[in-house]
């Protein structure tokens, strides 16, 4: 296992992005430390997530966690359906506290599953079934709302 820091755009970011999409082609579990709030409240911000290669079978059901490419980076998000059309397997993901889905993603663009999720503190906070919900999307939005006007009010009382 891999442990990797992924946070600001730079070449460090792009370099460390790389080698995270090449461990897990090559079949190795990475640690990756967040610092979104798409995911919020189930992943904070500082949390440790561990992403596992993402096998042949089975599939990635909805409910679990994926991780998926793009230009910019990993992008971990809900699964939430799998649309058939024809030959073409497209999965659609949401974060916890996004109002839209993503864009679907091909089976190509994953590169893996979520398997742990570890708080700043490094205890454990989930793993396996526990990682699979339907959260509630409209609450998690309000929960980070309400989180990012006390951090601004926080941030405002230490500058005076």
């Amino acid at each position: 296992m891999i442990s990797l820091k992924m946070n600001k755009v730079s070449d460090n970011h792009i370099i460390v992005k790389n080698i995270g999409f090449s461990l897990l082609a090559e079949g190795t579990t990475i640690r990756v430390k967040t610092d979104g709030y798409s995911m919020y409240p189930f992943i904070k911000p500082g949390a440790i997530i561990l992403i596992e290669p993402l096998k042949e079978e089975p599939v990635p059901v909805p409910g679990e966690i994926i991780a998926w490419k793009r230009e910019s980076g990993f992008v971990v998000h809900r699964l939430i359906r799998i649309v058939k059309s024809g030959n073409e397997i497209m999965y659609i993901t949401r974060g916890d506290s996004c109002s839209f889905e993503d864009q679907p993603v091909s089976k190509e663009q994953i590169a893996g599953k979520v398997v742990s999720i570890e708080n700043a503190s490094g205890k454990i906070k989930a793993s396996g079934d526990e990682l699979i919900c339907k959260p509630a999307y409209l609450y998690n939005r309000f929960l980070v709302w309400i989180s990012m006007k006390f951090r601004r009010l926080v941030s405002f009382i230490k500058i005076r």
